[in-house]
């Protein structure tokens, strides 16, 4: 390496930490990746370890109880003494009860999903000294989320796993980045490259939040072979659930296609001729499409029944490749990261 490459990969470093600065002051880290909150991943063991490697991990609360996610925190700090989130679902029964399980730990950032979170959980999160985060699937529900209090924003688009939206992340970034500097926005979705985290820095953003990469991380508690599931699988295998009928809604999920999302349809397909028929109610019929899949999360991660489970993954699968230790993931998105604004800096200077 020559002394200029080295100058330029110093001054790109400096560059990518200016970049995100203003995300790594928010939550109190090296770098301004966050972990995505996935349920039966994103626990102590996931979350320390990103933490302990200068990220930001999220516990996913999913359907914790109180007395479970206090537990859960407890064992978090026991690993790790760096910042880490709680992320709380706004459906959950016991929602303000959680955020006090949160504040008594001294949980410093709490993102709020699954909807718009209610103004009490935010005032109430607010007031106990903590920073919320939200996500805003649109421009208008950005601005609605800021003027709620909430201090920094997701916007994740329909390449990620698990539960998405219809928009993708560069239409996302486009309609939201130039419009929202009161507060920090991170972007989400299909993300696996630190290059591709500089372009949205450059747009505005404050830094990433990636799941389906550490999913398949050495750290992760999911199944070896839920993990090598992600290492054969490309991009495209990464689809989101059907709904065969607009009377019965099925909320979009996006994982691995297995024989479980084919049985989905034909399950769709005999409860929508029962009904027909009348042999169920709407209601009866609703109920018997949403249960399909009770369980089948923690069969695929817990499990590794990989063949009827629900494999949540983003499309960014594609790019997993191996089963890294978690620091070794982040390391190579900084280094890719520095690696593109040096390149870029090199290019300018000929």
């Amino acid at each position: 390496m020559t002394t200029a490459t080295i100058a330029d990969t110093q001054t790109a470093r400096a560059e990518l930490d200016h970049l995100w600065s203003r995300g790594t002051a928010f939550l109190g880290t090296e770098y301004a990746i966050l972990g995505g909150a996935m349920s039966w991943v994103s626990e102590r063991n996931l979350v320390a370890a990103i933490s302990n490697a200068g990220g930001f991990g999220v516990i996913a609360c999913g359907a914790m109880s109180p007395d479970l996610l206090a537990r859960e925190i407890e064992a978090t700090q026991a690993l790790t003494k760096k910042p880490f989130g709680v992320n709380l679902i706004t459906m959950h029964p016991a929602l303000d009860e959680l955020v006090q399980v949160c504040l008594r730990a001294g949980v410093g950032h709490i993102v709020l999903a699954g909807g718009i979170p209610p103004g009490a959980a935010i005032r109430a999160a607010k007031d106990g000294g903590a920073k919320v985060v939200a996500f805003a699937p649109a421009l208008v529900l950005a601005k609605r989320l800021m003027r709620m209090g909430v201090d920094a924003l997701v916007i994740e688009g329909a390449e990620a796993g698990g539960h998405v939206g219809p928009v993708s992340l560069t239409v996302l970034a486009q309609e939201i980045l130039p419009h929202v500097t009161e507060v920090p926005v991170f972007v989400a979705g299909g993300i696996a490259r630190g290059d591709a985290i500089v372009g949205f820095l450059e747009q505005g953003a404050s830094g990433a939040q990636l799941g389906t990469r550490f999913a398949a991380g050495e750290e992760s508690i999911a199944h070896a072979r839920f993990k090598q599931a992600f290492i054969r699988a490309a991009a495209r295998d990464a689809t989101t659930s059907v709904q065969l009928d607009p009377r019965f809604p099925v909320i979009p999920v996006r994982g691995l296609v297995n024989e479980g999302s084919r049985d989905f349809l034909a399950h769709q397909a005999e409860t929508l001729r029962r009904f027909q028929a009348g042999e169920l109610t709407k209601e009866e019929a609703q109920l018997e499409i949403e249960h399909f899949w009770a369980g089948a999360l923690r069969r695929a991660v817990i499990d590794g029944d990989i063949e009827t489970g629900s494999v949540m993954a983003g499309q960014s699968v594609g790019m997993v490749k191996s089963i890294q230790p978690v620091k070794e993931i982040i390391d190579d998105l900084v280094s890719q990261a520095v690696s593109a604004l040096a390149h870029r800096s090199g290019r300018r200077g000929e």
